[in-house]
């Protein structure tokens, strides 16, 4: 089973869902998503992998979401072309499993993937 966490090191709720796993005996492959920023591509299938729109994977308090001149009902194109320009406009973490994928918030949410 391939494991990956995309993290912010920098992030509570990321390190928690880290060391989660971690205790649960697995040792994912960490995407440094701010380091190593995912493309349009990456994030539809991570939509997909969660079953939500953009929008329930961004961190819309966030003050690139408005300089992008986005709002909650802003085009699906828009949304995933400002995430891969903006990176810190991805929800995190994001742990996937095959084909599926949990936000880990709370970081206990990543457990059914399991």
């Amino acid at each position: 089973m391939t494991l990956t966490i995309w993290h912010n090191p920098r992030c509570t709720k990321s390190r928690q869902t880290l060391a989660l796993l971690e205790e649960h005996g697995h040792a994912p492959h960490v995407r440094r998503y701010l380091d190593d920023p995912p493309s349009e591509a990456d994030l539809r299938a991570a939509a997909t992998a969660l079953g939500v729109g953009p929008i329930d994977m961004m961190r819309a308090k966030e003050p690139e979401f408005k300089t992008a001149g986005l709002g909650k009902n802003s085009p699906d194109d828009a949304l995933f072309a400002a995430m891969a320009r903006f990176p810190k406009l991805i929800e995190r973490p994001i742990v996937f499993v095959g084909d599926k994928a949990a936000i880990g918030r709370p970081p206990e949410a990543v457990l059914a993937l399991l």
